[in-house]
């Protein structure tokens, strides 16, 4: 069909001035990436960090992201990494793929600046599932306080934390394992390449995370790989602090022998018989061996507890903190009972000291399933966030909350009879409370309030307290005041301290050191 002279001159315009894209736009140092608006916000899903660790780059380092030509969509979130069952109970499960190490941001969509305080989320789901793009983890409310919040994807499994003698031999630093820490190693120096484009300052990075995302946390503040790349840190319901006397396979030649016996599970007794199979091909073996962090030189060479005991961690700001029925989200009680409570923990954790038992008592079956639930708060989270507190509070400011409220989960839900279990203050914490129709009372809504503007101030200025919050006082480990956040908000000694104080005599002689003398018995000066 022959174009008519205005046509002509229409399609040449268009050749030289293409119409103005739709989504707002970022330049990486890897391409142009378009986003999406979502109100004041400009939201960018899916932007790799690093290239597809797949093929010969399974069980490698991180490396570059491949740069691209023209204008990258970034309106869809990328698939989660490869993993089997969920995070959360309730939760839908991700489309995976090995292909996965991408991040997405939400930020105020002003332009001009570079300043804005910058937010990292590392997800939870114990080094083994999880997901960057679940809708719980959205920041978009945070964002609109001001904060450009960015969440990332890394390797989970035996993708993320397989050791290995080959991959040792072939490993420039002696090592292997930690290729999860790694991701997350590389998506924090993607930010600080690439922060001030999205309109972050990359001079005042915040890293927070929940259960394994706290954990991880834990962990870069002991990784020398990690100095200088973050400027604050929240630890919610996780840390790695236990004695490594409890955890030996954590340690590099040990993990290595885990990781040969679950290749010669799969019939793959080398790791290039390893490289070589399809991705869904590793998780048709138990994994759960090789889904841990593994003590090695380069990434982790000491466990955070011994980082943090010398004074080697990285020197940042720390909010920390853990829930006040943390394990009736994870452990089936209808079965506990009296009769069974010393054998059922010895198969669940293996023989525990008999003072940690005791410490529980257990004589009704009523009692025993409150003692079942109050020991793994304390074992598995209390501990390590009074713990985590203590150390951090010899160099910085920590800031230590105990968070106590139940959300109105409905009867029939996954959720049913949580309390303020373990995952509960993540509803509060991002400000999600209108993404379910669950019957959230004024009370709710106030905390969340409150929760989410200690989260932003925390990482604009490394101190939670603000207008109109109640006053958040420093944790001091001699008279340990905690935040208490439930209905009301209000400064609190450490809770359940009796116990926890059991577990640190315990874990002091697994150490060969004797338990120090302890003040922490009450809030002497909540106004400070």
């Amino acid at each position: 069909m022959k174009l008519t002279w205005a046509a002509t001159i229409l399609a040449a315009a268009f050749l030289f001035c293409p119409p103005a894209l739709a989504g707002p736009i970022a330049r990486t140092d890897a391409g142009v990436v378009e986003g999406v608006r979502d109100g004041p916000l400009a939201v960018y899903r899916g932007i790799p960090f690093a290239a597809p660790p797949v093929g010969d780059l399974r069980w490698r380092e991180p490396a570059a992201p491949v740069a691209w030509q023209g204008v990258r969509p970034a309106a869809a979130f990328a698939p989660a990494c490869m993993q089997t069952g969920v995070s959360m109970p309730g939760e839908t499960p991700p489309q995976v793929s090995e292909d996965c190490l991408y991040l997405n941001i939400w930020a105020p969509a002003s332009r001009g600046r570079t300043d804005r305080p910058v937010m990292v989320w590392i997800h939870g789901g114990g080094l083994a599932n999880g997901s960057a793009a679940m809708p719980l983890y959205w920041g978009d409310r945070l964002a609109r306080q001001g904060v450009v919040v960015v969440s990332i994807a890394y390797r989970l499994g035996p993708f993320g934390f397989l050791a290995h003698p080959e991959l040792t031999a072939e490993s420039a630093h002696a090592s292997s394992g930690n290729y999860g820490l790694l991701d997350q190693i590389a998506a924090l120096q993607w930010v600080r390449r690439n922060a001030a484009a999205f309109g972050g300052d990359p001079g005042r990075v915040t890293i927070f995370g929940q259960s394994a995302g706290a954990t991880s946390i834990s962990m870069l503040m002991a990784s020398p790989r990690a100095k200088g790349l973050f400027h604050r840190a929240i630890g919610q319901s996780g840390g790695l602090f236990e004695p490594i006397q409890l955890a030996p396979d954590y340690l590099l030649a040990r993990a290595e022998r885990q990781g040969v016996a679950y290749g010669a599970a799969l019939g793959a007794p080398s790791i290039a018989a390893l490289r070589s199979r399809p991705a869904a091909d590793l998780l048709k073996a138990p994994t759960g061996s090789v889904s841990h962090p593994v003590i090695e030189p380069y990434v982790l060479p000491r466990p955070p507890f011994d980082a943090f005991a010398a004074g080697a961690e990285n020197d940042v700001p720390l909010l920390v903190g853990s829930n006040a029925e943390e394990a009736r989200s994870l452990t089936d009680l209808s079965g506990v009972r009296t009769a069974s409570f010393e054998a059922d923990l010895t198969r669940r954790w293996g023989a525990l000291p008999p003072a940690i038992v005791a410490a529980y008592p257990h004589r009704t079956d009523e009692e025993a399933r409150r003692a079942r639930t109050d020991l793994e708060r304390d074992l598995r989270f209390g501990w390590d966030a009074w713990a985590w507190a203590r150390l951090g509070a010899r160099r910085r400011p920590v800031y230590a909350y105990y968070f106590t409220q139940t959300p109105p989960f409905p009867a029939d839900s996954a959720h049913a009879g949580w309390g303020a279990g373990h995952f509960a203050e993540l509803w509060y914490m991002f400000d999600q409370l209108g993404q379910t129709p669950w019957p959230w009372t004024p009370a709710d809504r106030r905390l969340a309030w409150a929760m989410s503007r200690y989260w932003v101030n925390f990482a604009a200025t490394g101190n939670p307290n603000g207008p109109g919050l109640p006053p958040w006082p420093a944790f001091v480990p001699d008279d340990g005041c905690m935040l208490r956040l439930g209905d009301p908000i209000a400064p609190d000694g450490v809770a359940n301290l009796r116990t926890l104080q059991v577990f640190d005599a315990v874990y002091g002689q697994l150490r060969g050191s004797p338990p120090r003398p302890l003040r922490t018995v009450g809030c002497s000066s909540p106004g400070r």
